[in-house]
Parts: C-alpha cells; sequence; structure tokens
C-alpha cells in the first residue's frame, strides 16, 4: 500500500511540474497573440490565431519544424496595420519574416535583431520609421528589405546614427 501510495505522489508532482514548465510552443504562441493584439486585421487573416490552442501551428500564415517550432511568418499584402511587437524576438527559430505591404507603422523593435536563424526579411512597403537596424541577423539584410517606408531614415550607421526607438514622432 505504502508503495502505491509513494506512486501516486510522484505522479501527481509529475504532473505539477509539468505544467509549470512552459512549452516553446506556447511562448511562441504567446508572443504572436501579442503581435494579433498589436493589429488591427480589417480582412480576418488572423482568425484562425487562437491562443487556446496548444501551439500556433495550425494557425494560418504561420510554418512550423518538426519540433512545431515557428519558423515562418508570411503576412504580405494583408491589409494589417499597428505596430510590431518585441515578442516577436521570442519566435528562435524563424527564418522568414514576411510583412510588406501592409499599413504598419512605429519603429521595429530592438528584439527582432535577436533572431539569428532569420534568413529573409521583408517589411517593405509599410509606414514603418526610425532607422532601421544594422545589427545582429540585420546585418545581412540589404536597403531592399526596408523600401517604400517613407519616415524610415535609413541604416543605423556605427556610432553615427542610433537606433531610434519610441514612436518615431
Amino acid at each position: 500500500m505504502a508503495t502505491t501510495q509513494t506512486l501516486f505522489h510522484h505522479f501527481i508532482l509529475l504532473l505539477v511540474l509539468s505544467s509549470l514548465a512552459p512549452t516553446n510552443a506556447n511562448l511562441e504562441g504567446d508572443a504572436l497573440y501579442a503581435l494579433r493584439r498589436a493589429l488591427k486585421d480589417p480582412k480576418n487573416v488572423l482568425q484562425s490565431w487562437d491562443p487556446t490552442l496548444v501551439d500556433p501551428c495550425t494557425w494560418f500564415h504561420v510554418t512550423c519544424d518538426s519540433d512545431n517550432r515557428v519558423t515562418r511568418l508570411d503576412l504580405g499584402n494583408a491589409q494589417l496595420s499597428g505596430n510590431l511587437v518585441p515578442e516577436l524576438g521570442r519566435l528562435e527559430r524563424l527564418q522568414y519574416l514576411r510583412l510588406n505591404g501592409n499599413r504598419l507603422s512605429g519603429s521595429i523593435p530592438r528584439e527582432l535583431t535577436m533572431l539569428g536563424n532569420l534568413k529573409i526579411l521583408d517589411v517593405s512597403d509599410n509606414d514603418l520609421c526610425g532607422t532601421f537596424p544594422t545589427s545582429g541577423s540585420f546585418s545581412q539584410f540589404s536597403e531592399e528589405s526596408f523600401k517604400n517606408n517613407p519616415r524610415m531614415e535609413g541604416p543605423e550607421l556605427m556610432g553615427s546614427v542610433s537606433y531610434h526607438l519610441g514612436d518615431c514622432n
């Protein structure tokens, strides 16, 4: 009987501990949901972004790898407006970020430069402002990734122009 009770207590402890440890999929879902909350979405392209689902891999415009980690976010020409959010920097395996042809405004969050796997970035044809970052993964992107953002002031220059934070007013 004592062995059964001990096993039961270990099982309960395991359940409690496993529920306390956040999963990457949930952290990534939270990051994407933060983006959804920051955007106006008149065409309802983000309608499938349900934070109650286990992970965001079933959401439209999101692609994941075999480990259910977000690798691609494709929201080009979706008529979205609003600001980018720093939480996107939590998408550690993100390789492809396409947000072109929307009405995005504000500055590019510094946290996005920490996305070490980012290979393709397109935020062209928006209303982003400030200087665009050139550190971290952003060092590989040309001005083409940022074109047609009339309030953008060009690349951040080492020591000459600081990265613009804030609302760009």
